[in-house]
């Protein structure tokens, strides 16, 4: 992951090294979606650390979404 702000890492650190892809995913892919719905791509890092310390998974066989669709 690109994002190295002190927030992130606070956030990521205080997750088990096996949640940390999970988190990855998931700061990736609510960065993403902010950023093509509000123009910037706000993340609460500690929000999204709490949410897959308290079980979050992305759904079993798919692929991340942050990729526009293809027409």
């Amino acid at each position: 992951m690109v994002n190295q702000s002190p927030k992130y890492l606070e956030a990521r650190e205080s997750l088990p090294e096996d949640l940390r892809p999970v988190y990855d995913r998931l700061v990736g892919e609510y960065s993403f979606h902010t950023e093509v719905s509000y123009g910037r791509g706000y993340v609460a890092y500690k929000v999204l650390a709490a949410l897959v310390r308290e079980g979050w998974r992305p759904p079993d066989g798919e692929g991340p979404t942050n990729e526009l669709p293809r027409v």
